[in-house]
């Protein structure tokens, strides 16, 4: 039994460029790849989106919910970043 499928993709002409870079400076072998390799980044990202809303947003927002006393406004946000941005500087 095959344990890969061929696909067709179409993509847009700077992409596509920039797969063939790839390959032409040797830094992949083939196309696919530097799909796959893409594909993985993007698989993985996902799974951090994943663990980061279940691990630390839910349990925040649950905390938000039951403790409204913990909320702060959007001013109080945009004044908290105006503060740390100038402090930056």
């Amino acid at each position: 039994m095959r344990t890969t499928q061929q696909l067709s993709i179409t993509l847009p002409n700077d992409m596509a460029e920039a797969v063939k870079t790839k390959v032409r400076t040797g830094e992949y072998a083939t196309e696919s790849e530097v799909v796959r390799d893409g594909l993985r980044a993007l698989l993985a990202r996902d799974r951090a989106v994943e663990s980061w809303l279940h691990e630390q947003v839910g349990p925040a927002y649950d905390a938000l919910k039951s403790d409204r006393s913990r909320a702060v406004t959007a001013d109080q946000v945009r004044a908290r970043l105006a503060a740390a941005h100038n402090k930056a500087r």
